[in-house]
């Protein structure tokens, strides 16, 4: 496997990847965490033309896509808890792999995780497989965030090269 920046040629696979992750998010038991219809391809577009969406790649197939950049998020400024520390970090969003993929997860987090060392993320309360993976991870629980004007609430997580076991 290996991660690379996502081009415009991607947006198909990428585009077919997030149907196949709000079903299994359905099938889960978390229908609400990106509905019907988000990501939109227009954010994902920007993403690409912004140089923060990334795909893992096996065996010349896209097989998962993520959001990945250090830099200050502003849905982070205010969490009901605490997050680890105050210094710069990398976010991830948007996480998704082709249905079936083993360790597409795992492999884009830790290579985000290489990139900066200090990472953080959030995740729908209901989103129990991508929970059960942060905790596998070592990503430590730090509280409660909100997105989308403060009403739509989120479970956030960190890790940092401090709190590797």
């Amino acid at each position: 496997m290996l991660i690379r920046k996502t081009t415009a040629a991607d947006l198909p696979a990428v585009l077919e990847i997030y149907v196949e992750a709000r079903q299994f998010m359905r099938d889960n038991g978390n229908p609400a965490q990106w509905g019907d219809t988000h990501p939109a391809p227009e954010m994902i577009a920007l993403d690409i033309e912004n140089g923060t969406s990334y795909v893992c790649e096996d065996k010349g197939e896209v097989t998962a896509v993520f959001y990945f950049s250090i830099e200050r998020d502003a849905t982070y400024d205010y969490i009901e808890g605490a997050w680890l520390n105050d210094e710069p970090y990398g976010v991830v969003h948007r996480i998704a792999a082709r249905r079936g993929t083993k360790g597409a997860g795992t492999f884009c987090l830790n290579s985000a995780f290489e990139l900066c060392g200090n990472l953080k993320i959030d995740t729908h309360v209901d989103n129990v497989p991508m929970r059960n993976l942060l905790a596998k991870l070592g990503f430590v629980y730090c509280g409660v965030i909100w997105v989308l004007g403060g009403s739509d609430e989120r479970i956030a997580f960190q890790k940092t090269r401090l709190s590797v076991q």
